[in-house]
């Protein structure tokens, strides 16, 4: 289980990373779309973290550690 965590906490820290160079590629783009894939590449990388601690939170609450 340990071993999934950290392959899991990996693959989200390259998606983060990811996400933030796609977000300045598509500030310094220069083309007629530039517009909409900024503001779905903002979007993206503050949702997606968001929706990986709810998940984190709900797994806590439904497994019953999140009680004390």
């Amino acid at each position: 289980m340990k071993r999934l965590k950290q392959i899991s906490a990996f693959i989200g820290a390259i998606t983060l990373a990811l996400l933030y160079a796609a977000t300045i590629l598509c500030a310094c783009m220069q083309s007629a779309a530039w517009e909409g894939l900024f503001r779905a590449s903002v979007y993206a990388t503050v949702v997606i973290p968001c929706l990986i601690y709810a998940m984190q939170l709900l797994y806590r609450v439904l497994k019953g550690r999140g009680s004390k």
